[in-house]
């Protein structure tokens, strides 16, 4: 009989797991719960719809990296406290993928609704103010006279993004690691695409290694500049070259992003982040999209490290696409 109950509990555990509610009115509840609120609310019902206990709501905790005690999961749902610090919002983010919830769906119940106008996060770039870089981008790669390829493949990428204590991108720097496919190539591209708002006309351009500065064009409307990158000597189909250059910028207002598209699948990337000591973002993610005009994917919380000053991303070998780091700054 014991057996019987035992087996009987691990079925109902695994219904658990996947979220299989035997209430059928749990989801319109917790549908409404999530929509109006308050947090505690939501968070209850949400747990009582997946039929989850509160010791294996933080053994999935615990397996994410994240920290919660029973007592403080019991005291967040009976409204007793609230998760404020950063590696609580950490942990209710985690809470909406454990719970099978909507994404955001909890967290913006934290905020007060007078407060939600103050603490929104600035909107990411738009699909048409994407479209309408890459329209100037073409033109300008045409000026130069540059194929989109421009004859070289890379193999390696470590890109280093600075922001500066008033949130702004102060600059960037790139090491590159490329292979030419056909002979005679003897430059490279550079593309940079600031903030909204940024100057191009005043973001200079610096050869760091292994290259000098070539012609220089930029649109003003859409902060998109594209640079020439001279080297030495004309590689042949097959030579690999090293070379670094940066962008210093601080044109722009409050960063909350950066990404990178890459045209066609290649070598590894490495995206580092680094934020001032007097602006340290509260929380931080990597994301990928397919296309300008896709959704967002790959969400995955990223850690502030090195004395809490920088997150990173390395793609041993990236896809083409999208990838990026996102931040909220409160």
């Amino acid at each position: 009989m014991r057996h019987g109950t035992r087996r009987a509990d691990e079925r109902d555990e695994q219904r658990a797991e996947h979220g299989e509610a035997e209430d059928h009115e749990a989801p319109a509840e917790l549908e409404a719960a999530l929509r109006t609120g308050p947090f505690h609310l939501a968070l209850r019902t949400a747990i009582a719809a997946r039929r989850l206990p509160l010791q294996r709501i933080r053994h999935h905790l615990t397996q994410r990296g994240v920290n919660v005690g029973v007592t403080s999961l019991s005291y967040w749902q009976q409204g007793a406290r609230r998760p404020q610090r950063a590696e609580s919002l950490r942990a209710v983010r985690a809470l909406e993928e454990i719970l099978q919830l909507p994404e955001e769906s909890l967290v913006r119940l934290l905020v007060q609704p007078n407060q939600r106008a103050d603490r929104a996060r600035p909107a990411a770039r738009s699909y048409r103010s994407l479209v309408e870089a890459s329209d100037v981008l073409r033109s300008l790669l045409a000026e130069l006279g540059s194929p989109v390829d421009g004859g070289l493949h890379t193999i390696g990428h470590h890109e280093r993004v600075r922001i500066g204590a008033l949130r702004e991108m102060v600059g960037r720097e790139s090491q590159h690691i490329v292979r030419a496919h056909r002979d005679g190539v003897d430059r490279y591209v550079a593309i940079h695409h600031g903030d909204p708002g940024c100057a191009p006309d005043r973001v200079r351009v610096r050869a760091l290694e292994n290259c000098r500065t070539g012609r220089v064009r930029w649109h003003q409307g859409t902060g998109v500049l594209v640079a020439e990158l001279l080297f030495d000597a004309r590689l042949r189909a097959g030579d690999t070259h090293l070379f670094g250059y940066g962008f210093e910028d601080g044109t722009a207002g409050p960063a909350t992003e950066y990404m990178r598209g890459f045209t066609y699948a290649g070598g590894q990337y490495a995206l580092q982040i680094r934020y001032d000591d007097a602006a340290l973002p509260v929380r931080c993610h990597r994301f990928t999209q397919h296309s300008a005009a896709a959704p967002r994917g790959g969400r995955q919380e990223l850690t502030l490290s090195g004395s809490h000053r920088s997150v990173h991303v390395v793609e041993p070998q990236v896809r083409a696409g999208i990838l990026g780091i996102a931040w909220d700054w409160e």
